[in-house]
């Protein structure tokens, strides 16, 4: 049960943890490649030597889940094994092995004037992260946040508590191994919503940027309130177009991954588009696929026809993101028909189209405007890792500074260096 804190209390805490946060981006800006991939290495190694209280608190975290009642996909979206711990130190590692972005010039050039002009990546400040379910975010989060020259305010669920803090411990000790500070990453002292409530309204002076990664309610809360940017997606309604010319074996292969690996992801297939010239040959080895892997089928009267134990699809199924094992399928006339209802119903997140015909993939590359587009290759490739970007904070549907995966660049601004040998403007 979360208690509520003493507002005043609770008001200086949060204040103390901006003015900390403040302090530690200052170091961070100046902080060197070798002292990041210090810690982040040091971070990694620390995971591995402390994996027992890490799956140990864990343990303690799903017992609370199971008391309570949380579903199957929340639960594994919070429970760690031996695995996903050494995932998350592998994941450590890699941030450490990318380039560092900070101080990359990004353009160069020289003015008629004599003057010259260099475009450098530089850090965004102070991130506030928000995020649910998955203790493995903190490992993500902080290790881009650290590489990338941020510093970073952590909150994860109250599911999450107990597997946060011993995560965010072994960061601590690969920050203050390397002689970074320790409040370079800093966890929310409370679970208390409120603490969200005022981050998000009153530490302008502190927050450069807000990022949330979750539940539909939860980022339309950090919408709403936040008086700060915010990178974020608001729900991953994927699509999956199979084409008249798509290979069937490749399809059905893609279409299980993309719906089934993990129904839980954001880049988990919800929605799977058939083109009618495919119907008599592909359509039902699909359907009967999805039926047998356990996956509930919502159709359109094309699909019903097809197999009885698919249910009517009604108009809110076009919309929804299931993060179950719930798949809407619905026959559209052509590649147009299937872009066309990927626009209207789509999140603008991730989509496939499944084709052997160059020139269809391509027109649905171009034409379909959503962060991640694919041909041939299953929407759970939405992912950071995946991009080879080491880790990603999430995926943003945002159209302004980050799209996609957010990994170490996207958490980076830039400015302007200007050179001159004493011009003045006429």
């Amino acid at each position: 049960m979360v208690v509520a804190a003493e507002p005043a209390r609770l008001n200086e805490e949060m204040q103390a943890l901006g003015r900390a946060a403040v302090a530690a981006a200052e170091r961070l800006r100046h902080a060197t490649t070798a002292e990041k991939n210090s810690a982040l290495t040091g971070a990694a190694s620390q995971l591995r030597r402390r994996r027992m209280d890490v799956l140990g608190a864990n343990a303690e975290d799903m017992s609370v889940a199971r008391a309570a009642g949380l579903g199957p996909a929340l639960l594994d979206r919070l429970v760690l094994d031996e695995a996903r711990v050494e995932a998350m130190a592998r994941g450590l590692e890699e941030i450490a092995a990318l380039a560092d972005p900070i101080g990359t010039v990004l353009a160069h050039w020289l003015r008629p004037n004599g003057l010259t002009i260099e475009r450098v990546r530089v850090p965004l400040g102070v991130l506030a992260i928000i995020y649910e379910s998955r203790p493995n975010v903190t490992a993500d989060a902080g290790g881009l946040a650290l590489k990338s020259g941020n510093a970073v305010i952590l909150r994860g669920g109250s599911e999450s508590e107990r597997s946060s803090r011993a995560i965010h411990a072994c960061l601590v000790a690969g920050l203050e191994g390397a002689g970074l500070p320790a409040a370079a990453i800093q966890l929310m002292p409370t679970q208390d919503r409120s603490a969200v409530g005022y981050l998000l309204a009153n530490m302008t002076e502190y927050i450069d940027v807000v990022v949330p990664r979750g539940g539909k309610s939860l980022i339309e809360r950090v919408q709403r309130e936040a008086r700060v940017p915010v990178i974020g997606h608001l729900e991953g309604n994927c699509h999956v177009y199979v084409d008249r010319d798509a290979d069937l074996e490749m399809a059905k292969r893609i279409v299980l991954n993309a719906k089934m690996r993990r129904t839980g992801i954001c880049g988990a297939a919800e929605t799977l588009l058939v083109d009618r010239a495919a119907v008599a040959t592909h359509l039902a080895p699909l359907v009967q696929m999805l039926l047998e892997a356990h996956c509930e089928v919502r159709g359109d009267p094309a699909t019903r026809a097809i197999d009885t134990r698919v249910r009517t699809a009604i108009e809110k199924d076009w919309f929804t993101e299931y993060l179950d094992a719930i798949i809407a399928v619905r026959v559209v006339d052509g590649l147009d028909e299937a872009i066309a209802h990927i626009a209207r119903y789509g999140s603008a997140h991730t989509e496939a189209i499944v084709t052997q015909n160059a020139a269809t993939a391509e027109k649905f590359l171009r034409e379909v405007d959503s962060a991640i587009v694919l041909h041939n290759a299953s929407t759970q490739f939405a992912d950071g890792g995946e991009f080879g970007m080491g880790a990603e904070i999430g995926i943003s549907t945002d159209k302004f500074h980050a799209r996609g995966p957010v990994g170490v660049e996207q958490l980076t601004s830039y400015k302007y260096i200007v050179r001159g040998s004493g011009q003045i403007r006429p």
